[in-house]
């Protein structure tokens, strides 16, 4: 088993990387919780691959365990949906001792840690993500939220995880599409912060969407690495910890115009990369080789390159986004695969010509 340590000052924890981790939970989490009422939150086509498995483990060790089961989707990450988790905290009497799980990708472990970070002003949670965009990005770090018709992730905290859990075996029974929407956010991990890992991505594309152990095993446990680093030099997202944003100004953008339906989360990031690549080339701070390798990775991934939308609509959302800062759009841009830097320079004027253009 692989162990990445996220040290912060306070509520430092584990990242554990393995095959087979799902079985094994409930002997794991018990060396780190001492046995409690668990409210055990995931979706419905989860909890008929992984649910009992789960259950079962938690239940041998004591746990005292009520699962509920969300309908997949987007368009949970509402207020609403938390107000149906929060009846089943009261339903199943949790304290501020208990536990909430979140078993599932991004949307359950982002509104499982909403509520576990409101429910009586905090219980423990742990993340046990089964999508490859959750098991390097959401589940770590602490960023926990809900959407609003307004803006992507706008209601929101920053609490961390008790512990994670990564079974790189739950990628086997995810569908392609979202396996390769969660690697837009490792190749985003290696624009920003290690070219060796965009490389090696590039070489070994095949290999990963195989789902060759070892190729998974590296860029799971390089990017929760690079996220991790990140998080401990800013956990609240003071300066440092803008650059995971790489991608997702844009990105968010997208999701918030077409009410977070027509694209996956990775597909907008993907768009939203290649936007910020070429706002970089424009503002003359790079060159075009980092667009180009980053639009060939992408195409090598299928994903779309296209939105149909009106700049005009996009730049609107734009401001409506918690990355404003007093009125102006700060942006993440590369410099080199590798490396980014934070503007408030992109103006209007850029955007449209940039936006205007087709990628």
């Amino acid at each position: 088993m692989k162990t990445i340590r996220v040290n912060l000052s306070d509520n430092s924890y584990n990242i554990y990387i393995d095959e087979g981790l799902l079985e094994k939970i409930g002997d794991t989490l018990v060396k780190e919780k001492t046995p409690c009422k668990t409210l055990l939150i995931t979706d419905k086509n989860i909890e008929k691959v992984y649910g009992s498995i789960v259950s079962e483990s938690l239940l041998r060790n004591k746990f005292d365990v009520r699962l509920v089961s969300l309908t997949p989707g987007e368009e949970q990450k509402t207020l609403e949906t938390a107000f149906i988790l929060y009846d089943a905290c009261f339903d199943h009497k949790l304290d501020r001792n208990s536990l909430i799980v979140a078993l599932g990708g991004g949307v359950v472990g982002d509104i499982s840690g909403f509520v576990a970070a409101t429910f009586m002003r905090g219980i423990p949670f742990i993340q046990i993500p089964t999508s490859l965009l959750a098991q390097v990005d959401s589940s770590i770090g602490g960023k926990v939220a809900v959407n609003h018709p307004k803006g992507k992730n706008m209601i929101g905290s920053f609490y961390q995880p008790r512990a994670v859990f990564i079974d790189t075996d739950t990628l086997a029974t995810l569908p392609a599409t979202e396996l390769v929407a969660g690697l837009v956010e490792v190749i985003k991990y290696g624009v920003i912060k290690d070219a060796e890992l965009f490389e090696f991505i590039e070489k070994s594309l095949y290999d990963i969407l195989q789902l060759n152990h070892d190729a998974l095993l590296k860029i799971i446990a390089t990017s929760c690495q690079i996220k991790a680093n990140v998080v401990e030099e800013d956990e609240k997202e003071k300066h440092l910890r803008a650059i995971l944003n790489y991608g997702h100004t844009i990105g968010h953008a997208i999701e918030t115009v077409t009410n977070y339906k027509k694209y996956r989360h990775g597909e907008a990031v993907a768009i939203g990369m290649l936007y910020a690549a070429r706002i970089a080339i424009d503002m003359g701070l790079t060159d075009n080789t980092v667009f180009e390798r980053q639009l060939s990775l992408i195409k090598r991934l299928g994903l779309p390159l296209q939105t149909g939308l009106k700049p005009e609509e996009i730049v609107k959302t734009l401001y409506a986004d918690k990355k404003v800062i007093s009125g102006r759009l700060r942006f993440i841009l590369p410099t080199q695969i590798g490396e980014v830097i934070i503007s408030d320079q992109v103006t209007e004027e850029i955007l449209h010509r940039i936006l205007n253009k087709p990628l």
